[in-house]
């Protein structure tokens, strides 16, 4: 096997975030489900827009805020996702490329604009996510660079993308092409909504092509219908070999085969904006598991990773995430 030029390649959608303040009368007002990710067409997300407060944009995209933290942590990252040749492309492709992440798809020249998310942070730090996936939707199998796979160690998959049959095929395409070239797999559920729409597929996808799942408790009790976290975690023992679990500030249980460990959530001073909090922690799984660090530590890694990005507004660190694990783990 070829020696890896890559820890991590994220396949998902790219996405432009665009944040603002909000209060659960507005939430209410505007019909939202609070503190979950609804999909929404191009003029939904217009009348939306005009509505917010003062928004801050960044890149963004849950795969995408994955690699970007992984980079923070010293880690070689790729990604692979669809944005036009518009404004908030050009957005996504600075960011992203400025961080030293390998970024080489080809803007669509037609179709449909950018994605991007609304992202309205209530008061108690809970996001409601309003998301015209736009154009990142279309990403397909001719979209997956074969390369960049086979010199990456883990291909991360984000759940969200599943929406689309061009990124099934996708999907599965570039989890052949990894396990084929002797790397390993990994998928994020995304959504406790994302999982109820296609609960047998990535059950079918966990079984056959998946190496490492995460999910929080909401998305790991969804996925096997149990009533209970516990139950959930009998059923996911050996559908993977590692799922990596998180609930919030209960911390993080690490499942592989007769393994199990169970890790404390790291302190935060106050929770400003959980926008990200898994994004991160699977940054810092991934970065530990690539460099050969034992699970129960890549979850604590994880932990400290998502803490950061939990304490202000905005899914990306604002500290280096390698200094961070430095002065907290030495």
């Amino acid at each position: 096997m070829a020696e890896a030029r890559h820890d991590v390649v994220g396949i998902g959608n790219a996405i432009v975030d665009v944040l603002a303040h909000a209060d659960d009368a507005f939430i209410a007002a505007n019909g939202l489900n609070k503190g979950t990710m609804t999909l929404i067409d191009a003029e939904t997300a217009e009348s939306l827009y005009e509505k917010m407060g003062p928004g801050v944009e960044v890149s963004g995209g849950s795969a995408a805020n994955t690699i970007a933290a992984l980079a923070s942590l010293g880690g070689s990252g790729g990604f692979i996702g669809k944005v036009r040749d518009d404004q908030l492309g050009a957005i996504f492709r600075h960011d992203i490329v400025s961080l030293g992440i390998t970024f080489a798809t080809r803007p669509a020249t037609f179709g449909p604009s950018t994605a991007r998310c609304l992202i309205l942070v209530t008061p108690d730090a809970h996001r409601t996510m309003q998301t015209f996936l736009g154009v990142s939707s279309e990403l397909g199998p001719d979209d997956i660079d074969e390369s960049l796979i086979g010199s990456s160690k883990i291909t991360y998959l984000e759940g969200y993308l599943w929406d689309r049959p061009k990124a099934k095929q996708a999907f599965v395409k570039a989890a052949q092409l990894a396990h084929d070239a002797g790397r390993q797999v990994a998928l994020s559920l995304s959504d406790p909504f994302c999982v109820d729409r296609h609960r047998d597929d990535f059950i079918d996808l966990v079984s056959n092509h998946v190496d490492v799942l995460f999910g929080n408790e909401d998305e790991i009790v969804s996925l096997y219908q149990e009533h209970s976290f516990d139950g959930a975690l009998q059923q996911v023992k050996g559908h993977c070999s590692v799922a990596v679990l998180t609930r919030s500030d209960k911390g993080s249980v690490v499942i592989s085969e007769d393994e199990v460990h169970v890790v404390d959530a790291e302190p935060v001073d106050e929770v400003v904006d959980t926008t990200g909090a898994g994004d991160a922690f699977a940054a810092g799984f991934l970065y530990g598991l690539t460099q050969g660090q034992a699970l129960s530590h890549c979850a604590r890694m994880g932990s400290i990773t998502a803490a950061e990005v939990i304490s202000h507004v905005g899914a990306r660190a604002e500290v280096p995430l390698a200094d961070l694990i430095q002065a907290k783990l030495g």
